[in-house]
């Protein structure tokens, strides 16, 4: 697989894997095929178990990155339990070594007792104060108060020590089924953040079918989302 030189000006990576409603999944799934992007190398963690995907007759790995001039994504189409999530984050930051990677934007799901969708919202956490003039551009409201666990913990804790800041835009979803309305919401804030033009009149038209599609991820990430709760103090999930 031909492996692209880094652009070292200003690299941006996005993290999406399956988490509340499958917002990241979703979003980062239906940018790289908007953009185009191009496969630059799977993404190995270590005692995953193997897993293989097929699309279009091609045979893919769990975990892809991709890019498009300073534009990376890293995409994981299976859900971690807490130990594999650790390891996922080691990697992602072995990647942004690797890469010259200036700032992270991470997209995920926030569970919300509210499922109206036309009033849902997406809020904003910024691991340094360098990112917050993102949110305030953007009119991105903060995420104030709440818990943090499973893989989104777990990223955030391994780039807390380093100097790559990380930026993590919760969109308010259903915790229990596929929610494609408000990755739409993430797309088109992502889309700001990033300056570009993204279109989501495809992904509106096949709301219904994503939703049936992925009913056996979304039970997949619910197992591991509870596993991971059950490992931490009884602190209560993201929501609002």
């Amino acid at each position: 697989m031909k492996i692209t030189k880094p652009d070292t000006n200003e690299n941006t990576l996005i993290v999406g894997f399956p988490s509340n409603g499958l917002v990241g999944t979703f979003s980062i799934s239906y940018l790289i095929h908007y953009l185009k992007m191009n496969q630059i190398e799977e993404i190995e963690v270590p005692e995953l178990p193997s897993t293989l995907f097929v699309e279009g007759g091609e045979i893919l790995g769990p975990i892809r990155a991709y890019s498009k001039k300073n534009i990376f994504v890293i995409i994981s189409d299976v859900p971690f339990n807490q130990y594999l999530a650790e390891r996922f984050a080691l990697a992602v930051h072995e990647f942004c070594k690797k890469y010259v990677i200036k700032k992270i934007i991470m997209i995920s799901g926030m569970e919300t007792i509210n499922q109206q969708n036309d009033t849902s919202k997406i809020y904003g956490l910024a691991s340094h104060p360098s990112l917050e003039n993102i949110l305030y551009n953007n009119k991105i409201m903060k995420f104030l108060d709440g818990s943090i666990f499973g893989t989104d913990a777990a990223i955030i804790s391994v780039f807390r020590k380093t100097k790559i800041p990380v930026l993590v835009l919760y969109a308010e979803c259903h915790p229990f089924f596929p929610d494609p309305e408000a990755s739409i919401i993430a797309i088109v804030t992502l889309a700001k953040i990033l300056d570009i033009q993204v279109d989501t009149k495809d992904i509106q038209s096949r709301i219904d079918k994503l939703r049936i599609q992925h009913r056996n991820l979304m039970e997949q990430t619910i197992r591991a989302l509870q596993e991971q709760q059950e490992k931490q103090t009884r602190a209560p999930q993201i929501y609002r």
